[in-house]
C-alpha cells in the first residue's frame, strides 16, 4: 500500500482532556467550533464528557486533533475562542508537519496581550523578524505583516532592546501631496497612518501610547520625513512599501543605523503610484536577492487571518487577473 493510500484510509482515535472545565470555552457554545472542525477538516467528531471521537482521513484526524488540542490550550490561557482562533488552529494543525524550524512556537508579549501565530507561515514570520536586521514581508491585506512588526517593534521597546520606534508609510500617494490636506502636519498625515496607530493601540495601554508618542519614543512619520536621518537604536517599519519608488525604497532602506532593525510590508498587487511607475518594493525584492543580512517572507491568500470573506475576494480578483494575463 502506498504512503498516499495510507493517509485517506480512514481512522477513528480518542482524545481525553483533562480539564472538564476548560471544554465549554474550547469546543464552543452547542459545539460549534468542533462543527467548523468538522467543516474544515472533513472529519467526523463525536464529544462524550471530556471524551472526543475523531473519525476521517489519518492525516485529517491528526490535524483535528492537533487543532482541539491548541484550543484545549488556548481557553487554559483565558482566551476567547471564537471562529476566528478555531480557524487559525486548523490552519496551524495543518502546517505543523510541513514547519521545517521546528521547536518551540514563537509568541510576541506585549503590556496588552501575548500574540501566538495564526499560521506556520505567521510563525515563520515572526522567528525572522526576531533574528534578523532586515526583513521584507510581502503578501495580501490580512495576513498580519504590518500587525506582528509593530507588537514585535513594541516588545522589544518595552524590554529596552530599542530605544525608540519608527513607524512610516508613503502618505497618500508616492508624491505625499499634503500640502492639498485641510489641517496641520498631523491632521494631514494620522488619517494615512491610522493602521499603524491601531496595531500600538492594540500592543500597549492607551496611556502609554499616547506619552511615548510626546516622547519621542514612538514616531509616526511619512516617508518624506525619513531624508537625511541616520536612525540607531531603532526598530523601523516602512508599510505600504509597494508605494514608493525605487529611488525612496533606497532612501529609506539606507537610513538603517547601528542596532537598528527594519521592516519592510507591503503588496505588489497593489501598487498606486500614478503613471505606471515602477514599485520600490518589486525593484528591491529583485535588486536585494541573495544580499546576506536580509530575508524575504512572502504571504500568500492561504494565510489572510481575517474574516474568511477576505480570503475568497483575494481568490476571486486573483482568478479574475490570472483569466486577464491569460488573454494578453
Amino acid at each position: 500500500m502506498t504512503t498516499a493510500a495510507r493517509s485517506i484510509e480512514p481512522v477513528s482515535i480518542q482524545v481525553e482532556f483533562e480539564d472538564n472545565r476548560l471544554l465549554p470555552a474550547a469546543f464552543g457554545e452547542h459545539g460549534r467550533n468542533l462543527a467548523r472542525i468538522e467543516q474544515r477538516l472533513g472529519v467526523s467528531l463525536n464529544n462524550r464528557g471530556n471524551l472526543v471521537t475523531i473519525s476521517g482521513p489519518m492525516d485529517a484526524v491528526e490535524a483535528a486533533r492537533e487543532a482541539l488540542d491548541r484550543l484545549y490550550r488556548s481557553a487554559g490561557r483565558g482566551h476567547n475562542v471564537d471562529q476566528a482562533e478555531v480557524d487559525a488552529a486548523v490552519r496551524m494543525a495543518e502546517g505543523a508537519g510541513s514547519d521545517m524550524e521546528g521547536g518551540a512556537e514563537p509568541f510576541i508579549q506585549t503590556r496588552r496581550k501575548r500574540i501566538v501565530a495564526r499560521s506556520p507561515n505567521q510563525a515563520h514570520y515572526m522567528r525572522t523578524i526576531s533574528d534578523h536586521e532586515m526583513v521584507f514581508a510581502t503578501g495580501p491585506a490580512g495576513t498580519g505583516k504590518t500587525y506582528l512588526a509593530v507588537c514585535a517593534a513594541v516588545a522589544m521597546l518595552t524590554a529596552g532592546r530599542v530605544d525608540r520606534i519608527v513607524l512610516s508609510r508613503p502618505a497618500v500617494e508616492a508624491g505625499e501631496r499634503l500640502g492639498f490636506l485641510p489641517g496641520d502636519m498631523r491632521d494631514k498625515v494620522d488619517p494615512y497612518m491610522q493602521p499603524l496607530y491601531d496595531a500600538l493601540y492594540d500592543a500597549l495601554p492607551a496611556e502609554q501610547v499616547v506619552k511615548r508618542l510626546e516622547t519621542g519614543e514612538i514616531e509616526i512619520a511619512p516617508l518624506a520625513f525619513m531624508r537625511g536621518r541616520t536612525l540607531s537604536n531603532a526598530y523601523v517599519i516602512l508599510d505600504e512599501a509597494q508605494n514608493t519608488t525605487p529611488v525612496q525604497m533606497k532612501m529609506a532602506l539606507t537610513r538603517i543605523g547601528e542596532s537598528s532593525r527594519m521592516v519592510i510590508t507591503g503588496d505588489v498587487t497593489q501598487v498606486d503610484l500614478p503613471g505606471g511607475q515602477r514599485s520600490g518594493l518589486t525593484d528591491a525584492l529583485e535588486t536585494l536577492d541573495g544580499v546576506k543580512g536580509i530575508e524575504f517572507v512572502h504571504f500568500t491568500q492561504a494565510d489572510v487571518v481575517r474574516h474568511e470573506l477576505v480570503t475568497r475576494i483575494i481568490q476571486a480578483y486573483d482568478q479574475r487577473d490570472g483569466k486577464q494575463g491569460d488573454a494578453k
